[in-house]
């Protein structure tokens, strides 16, 4: 059983450490700088609760003899046609994909590049960074990764499995794991959406009056869409939801702020430009929704400006 996980970035970085840290064998697709820092430093991952350091084996091409089972996928959206011809090959020779990215837009375009049988379900809920000396960096301690067969697909193979379920994460084989996609993303999207049209922390959010009124309306909106796309959820995940966008005194801020603070590009369309679109199809009102899709519209307009020759 052999993985190969594309990039090593802040989410494929650290369950790569962690797959690597329970014995499994593990290949790193990068691009030439990532693989010269990897080979002078390792991969280097800094959690709560103590530091991994890995030598890691880390590739800038795929050999035409190469071979693995599993292609882990945590790419950023708008790098998601990029990342497909970069791992066409591993997929060509029977690998299957299990995609990490936020949303649900992805399984469309992997469907069309790969097939459905080729594309598994997958969400993780972490939050990390990765640091300007290339380590990543874990806040709290949260590594939650949830993977299994999407409808009118087999039962996920044995060795994928298990070897997903012996590192040490907290990894779930779920047997309705689109229902836990539409969970995280309509949680997602009110994150991103709260934290970045008030450009701040959740606890820094509630601390003002009406701000936790704020962040419970937009996650509504979002659950109107999900309700009436047929996955409404349980009430527990709706009340972790409810928790973690109400928390008093939490740092917590959706990696899409993260991003906009540093300048860089945002998956707005890929997670609020795909919910806003499906609540104007299902006629669900949400405004809160729609100015926090037009806040990150107007930053990505504006780097776009930036990036146009006079």
């Amino acid at each position: 059983m052999r993985t190969l996980i594309l990039g090593a970035g802040a989410t494929g970085g650290y369950f790569g450490a962690r797959l690597v840290e329970s014995g499994a064998a593990v290949d790193f697709l990068v691009r030439p700088a990532r693989a010269e820092l990897l080979k002078r430093d390792g991969l280097r991952v800094r959690t709560p609760a103590g530091d991994l350091h890995a030598r890691v084996n880390a590739l800038v091409a795929l050999p035409d003899s190469y071979r693995c089972d599993l292609v882990l996928l945590s790419c950023k959206a708008y790098d998601l046609d990029s990342a497909i011809e970069a791992i066409a090959p591993a997929i060509a020779s029977g690998a299957q994909v299990l995609p990490l990215l936020n949303g649900l837009r992805h399984l469309q375009v992997l469907d069309q590049a790969f097939g459905s049988s080729k594309v598994l379900g997958g969400l993780c809920h972490i939050s990390v960074t990765l640091q300007g000396d290339g380590s990543i960096r874990q806040f709290g301690s949260l590594d939650r990764l949830t993977f299994g067969a999407r409808p009118g697909q087999p039962a996920i193979p044995t060795a994928i499995r298990d070897t997903l379920l012996g590192m040490n994460a907290q990894a779930i084989c779920s047997d309705n794991v689109v229902a836990a996609m539409w969970s995280k993303f309509t949680m997602l999207t009110a994150l991103a959406g709260i934290t970045c049209l008030m450009r701040a922390s959740i606890g820094e959010i509630v601390a003002v009056s009406g701000g936790a009124e704020l962040a419970r309306r937009l996650y509504q909106e979002c659950m109107e869409v999900a309700k009436r796309s047929g996955y409404e959820g349980s009430e527990e995940s709706r009340s972790e939801a409810i928790q973690i966008l109400t928390a008093a005194h939490s740092p917590l801020k959706a990696s899409m702020l993260r991003d906009v603070e540093r300048g860089h590009r945002s998956e707005v369309e890929h997670v609020l430009g795909d919910m806003l679109s499906r609540a104007q199809a299902l006629d669900v009102d949400a405004p809160l929704l729609g100015a926090a899709c037009t806040h990150l519209r107007i930053h990505e307009a504006a780097l776009q400006a930036r990036t146009v020759p006079e």
